[in-house]
This record gives C-alpha cells, structure tokens and sequence, in this order.
C-alpha cells in the first residue's frame, strides 16, 4: 500500500504546539486525494509495450478512455462450491443450474457497494457509469485527465499496424483509495492490450487428407440422423478484434461440403458487430460448429475491442454474465500467456467461468499453437484461458492414414498459477507414472492444472472465406469448434428428453474416459528437444482424446 504524504516521522522531536501547527498547514496545502492512502492493483501484471504494438503519443488530457470497474463478488467460496456440485454426475445437484437472478442473488455486490465505487468516480467527476444486471461490473467513460487522476497513472496511445487499431493504455502501476480496493478486484482497460497472437490458423500443404464435414462426421461416428432437433439448443462462437464471417460465404460451404445431413441455413443471431471482409479464423469457426452440431441454432457473438481502453476478451466475459439469454455452449480461440497477466485478473475471470458453469453453459476452449510454448528462460509457457480449471481446454490431432497423431503445435503443458483440481488427478498420476521420458522438472509446474483435456482434428481444413475455398487451414482454432459442435448434440439430447444442458463437462469426461478415442502417438513442440509426448490415457499433447460420439451419447443419455 502507499501512503501519502511521507516524511511525518521526521516531526516526531518537535514540541506537540510546533507539530500540530506543521500539521494544519501541511493539510491546507496539500489536496485531499493526495494524503489518502492508497493501494496498487494487479502487482504481477507484466508491464510495458506488448508485441506488435507500437507507442505513439502521449495520451491528450481530453482523450477518452473507456474503462470497466470489476467489482468484487459476494459469496466467493459458496459459488465455487456450488459450480463444482452441479458440474460432477455423482453429485446430487447435478444439472441443477441457476437462472441469472438466482445468481445475483448469491454473488451479486451490495448497492451500498456500487455507490460506494460511483462516489469514487463522481469525485473525479465522472458522473455517468453502467452496471451490470448483477452489479458486478461498473463501465464508464472519462477524458484522461479524469483517469489519470482518479487511478494515478499516465495513458498513451499505441498502434498495431496488423490489427489495424488504437487503444490507450498506461504502461505504469494504477492504484485507487485503501478503501476502494477492499471491494473491486481490478480496473479493466489500463492494462493488457487486446492479444494479437490468438491461437495462429495456418496454413499447410502437407496433407493427404482433407479435413471436411463429412470427413469429421465420418471419423466422429456422427450419422445423418446426428443432427439437432431441440428448438431451445442453442450453440456460439465468440470472436474478437473484427473477426467476421459472412453469410455468403456459410451458404457456399454448405453448398459445397456440407453434403448428406440436414443443417442450418444461417446464424440464428449475430452478437456485436459483423461486416467484410470476412476473417478466415471466424469463417472456419462458424462454418465447423455448425457442421458438426448441424441443425442446432447458432449464435456468432463478436467482441470489436475497437474502442480505446476496451479489453475484447473481458468484455465479452461481461457481456456474457449480464445476458438473460445465453448459449448453453461457447467455443473460443483466444489465448495470452500466464505470465504476462495479473493472478488477481486471472483469478476473476475463473469466477465469471464459474458463473457461466452455474448458469449450466459449456465453454471451450482451444488450447494454442505453441505445443508447450517456450519463455525467454527456457521454461515452458502455459496459455490461459486455456489452463483455466474451469473451461474445456481443446488440443489438436492431425491424420496418420486412418488414425489420429498429435499434432506438434496443439498446446499443453501445466499452469503455474493453477493447482490441478481433483477431477484430473488419476489421469495425471498416469500420464507421470507411465510416460517414458520427461522434460527436466524445472521447465514445468508438475503440480499445476494440466492440460488440454480434450483433442480434435486440426490439420487440413477446408474453409471458404471471401468466397474463395481455402484447403489446409490449421490449429487448434478447428478443433475447438469441431469439438463444441458434437457437445452441441449432446445437449441437444439433454434438452429432448427434458433433462438440464450438460454445464462444465471436465468432471464428466474424465471419469468416461473411454468414450474418447485414445491419441496416443508423436509429440508437441516445446523448447528445443524438450517437449511433452503422447502416451496411453491422458496426456499433455491431446489430453483423453477425441470423440466418439455414440459412445459420449451413451454416456449422456445415462446422466441424471
């Protein structure tokens, strides 16, 4: 914490007349907000330029900067003991999820919270702010003369020539009032610039097999008559940074290689914004869930992030939780490194994937293209949100003839910030106890959450995009899809038979491991010869393996 002003010890030898008199007038002169004592949030957050972006001005003092407050949830520990009860079959609360106002009512911050916060910000003079439906994020806009004095830092302005945007960011420590920090968590839009490096869709010549939807289905065991059915399913994916897709070009891959199943003929609903040209990693999303979960209304959600100050992952995250009416399922291509972000950010943002698995939604998400990554101190570097140990995390496989391989950039590895939870803990155990040769202990967390927990097909896909067929697109960013689609269906016979969404599916999967097929060959990337390399069960490279959808249905239809 900081204290301000400093240098009282130095009266403490004066006669107490003398002292007091110091005292009086060093409180006339010095304005109010400088003697409260204040505190810095987010200490470990990695400061600095991040790659690709470039500073190119200091900000001007009327500048707008749009910044979101991230109030602190009531009720912390019993909203993860309550994801956790209705995420596991063998709990008698399975499925049993919560509306968004039963929500609010176990983690919403009081009123006398919120106007606690808007005092603050009306001091600065900022009058107007917007809370969320649960009060649990407050946005508002302010010139940077107003920010810099309410959080005691100095914004610049910076550019990405590849993205195309400008945002205003501070490159310095941010604090608020003692008393403040006792009931936020951070101040979204100071740090973290929007990630320019996603999990990469790349392109490859070196395929004998293309990846297509009947070529998936086929390898899934996904029928004609695997389609969905349910008019209350409803499946997303969330983009970022003017990722778009265009209508024309779903209906001429439909057209094209959505052949012998019955599918939708649209998005049911657009989300944000969506205009051309159209992005090849968004193309490939809605084009591949919709052919895996085929017939299941699909929403595109799309975050701009073109707004300075707005962080796009986070606002979605928001977006999300002050949503009525939410998908049951979300797939997500969206990655930073652990170590470049602050414990106290990634630690809520596991609390609004914990609010989502109450709500009973799904969320996956690719696991990146970096295998086990590689720091400047030659340890490996684990994404997040992919290392979250509440989201579904999605590696890739790649084609072997008939069979399924690793493919080297699907990304895995262990968090270090995250303790691996006990859902995960035999299959770990085995992947230690049983794999032949092993980094060197001090690259990796052996401790830490462990992923991904599931693979799909990543290599080779056929996309359109600008109306142009594109073959061998790759990553992880077609696995994720891939994947959530056949969760689509899963759900859809949930809903069928009456029964709740299927919520987080971790403790589901990993004790049905057999209901997977099992990738047990090749090895990640990492650094140098140091990798992570597939075994028999579980592993860092492909987790439990892909689907089999017969038997995951069979699975499902047993559940309570």
């Amino acid at each position: 914490r900081l204290t301000r002003p400093s240098g009282f010890e130095s009266f403490s030898t004066m006669k107490l007349p003398l002292l007091c008199l110091g005292l009086a007038v060093l409180a006339a002169a010095v304005p109010h907000q400088m003697v409260t004592e204040r505190t810095i949030l987010e200490r470990g957050q990695r400061l600095g330029v991040a790659h690709g972006w470039v500073l190119e001005k200091k900000a001007a003092a009327d500048d707008m900067v749009h910044l979101s407050i991230a109030l602190k949830h009531r009720n912390r520990e019993q909203l993860e003991a309550l994801f956790w009860a209705v995420s596991d079959p063998k709990n008698q609360k399975y499925g049993q999820h919560l509306s968004l106002h039963q929500l609010g009512e176990l983690i919403a911050p009081t009123h006398e919270t919120l106007e606690l916060v808007r005092s603050w910000l009306q001091s600065a003079g900022i009058q107007r702010s917007a809370a969320t439906i649960n009060r649990e994020f407050l946005a508002f806009s302010a010139t940077v003369a107003q920010a810099e004095e309410l959080l005691e830092t100095q914004f610049g302005v910076y550019s990405h020539s590849q993205l195309g945007l400008k945002v205003l960011r501070s490159e310095a420590p941010y604090s608020v009032p003692a008393h403040i920090s006792e009931v936020i968590d951070f101040v979204a839009g100071v740090h973290r610039f929007p990630s320019a490096s996603p999990p990469k869709v790349q392109s490859s010549g070196q395929n004998h097999i293309l990846a297509t939807p009947g070529t998936l289905r086929k390898r899934y065991n996904l029928t004609s008559s695997d389609i969905g059915s349910a008019p209350d399913n409803i499946q997303a994916v969330a983009q970022f940074l003017g990722q778009h897709y265009s209508p024309l070009d779903l209906d001429e891959f439909f057209l094209e290689f959505a052949l012998g199943f019955k599918h939708s003929h649209g998005v049911a609903k657009v989300v944000g914004p969506n205009h051309i040209p159209s992005g090849v990693e968004a193309s490939l999303d809605i084009e591949y869930i919709m052919s895996l979960g085929a017939n299941i209304p699909t929403w595109f959600w799309s975050t701009g992030g073109e707004t300075a100050g707005q962080e796009p992952f986070l606002q979605w995250m928001q977006d999300v939780a002050n949503a009525t009416l939410a998908p049951y399922l979300f797939s997500v291509s969206y990655g930073d490194d652990e170590d470049s972000l602050s414990v106290e950010y990634m630690q809520r943002v596991n609390e609004e994937f914990q609010k989502a698995g109450v709500r009973g939604m799904s969320i996956l998400f690719a696991s990146g293209d970096s295998g086990a990554g590689c720091s400047q101190n030659n340890t490996f570097a684990p994404s997040f949100p992919a290392s979250s140990p509440f989201v579904t995390s999605v590696g890739g496989t790649m084609f072997s003839g008939d069979s399924e391989i690793t493919n080297y950039i699907s990304g895995g590895g262990f968090s270090n910030v995250f303790a691996a939870p006990a859902y995960q803990g035999d299959a770990v155990g085995h992947f230690f106890n049983t794999s032949k040769k092993l980094p060197p202990s001090t690259m990796y967390n052996a401790t830490g959450r462990a992923y991904p927990d599931v693979s799909a097909l990543s290599n080779g896909f056929m996309v359109v995009c600008d109306l142009v067929p594109l073959p061998g697109v790759a990553g992880t960013s077609a696995a994720s899809p891939t994947f959530a689609g056949i969760v689509g269906l899963l759900n859809d016979r949930r809903l069928l038979a009456k029964k709740a969404p299927l919520g987080f599916l971790n403790p589901l999967l990993y004790s049905n491991p057999q209901a997977l097929f099992d990738v047990d060959s090749y090895c990640t990337a990492g650094c140098g010869e140091n990798h992570f390399c597939a075994v028999a069960g579980w592993d860092a490279c492909t987790g439990l393996g892909t689907p089999n959808f017969p038997d995951l249905a069979k699975v499902v239809d047993a559940l309570p």
